[in-house]
């Protein structure tokens, strides 16, 4: 099973930017902490970050039927991006749309999501932990998949 992590504007600078927001951990923290947690669940990753929208929808393409499912943080694309939208829809692989904090108690502009429509869950306000479990929730639903 191989799962893509895709993550979008600004979380290279995890650990330095609003640490009181995003954490401490730094994106190389949370690379390594994913990798670590999907190989002990049997999970290949790949793992991606751009601050570009295009880059971004391209890796998504790039997915289509080469990966199991997708744990995406489109970050500030999150409200303002149609074109990742559209792009899950196209490809239809199981995503999970995390974010670092809980974006429900932030401004008011962080209270929509147009890649929500595509994507089967949301975790939010975990930390780097939402990571590990939108693995966990992929897990299921594919294993559910499998069993029907």
């Amino acid at each position: 099973m191989k799962f893509l992590v895709l993550n979008g504007p600004n979380l290279n600078f995890l650990g330095i930017r609003e640490p009181a927001i995003y954490g401490r951990e730094t994106y190389g923290d949370l690379c390594r902490k994913v990798e670590t947690y999907a190989r002990e669940q049997g999970v290949a990753v790949e793992i991606f970050q751009s601050n570009h929208e295009g880059a971004l929808v391209d890796k998504i393409q790039e997915a289509f039927g080469k990966v199991d499912g997708i744990v995406f943080n489109p970050a500030a694309y999150t409200h303002t991006s149609v074109a990742l939208l559209d792009a899950l829809k196209a490809v239809a692989i199981p995503t999970v749309e995390v974010h670092l904090s809980d974006v429900s108690k932030r401004e008011d502009f962080r209270q929509v999501s147009f890649v929500r429509a595509a994507c089967f869950a949301t975790v939010c306000g975990m930390g780097t932990a939402g990571y590990l479990k939108a693995v966990d929730l992929l897990l299921e639903k594919l294993r559910n998949e499998d069993q029907n």
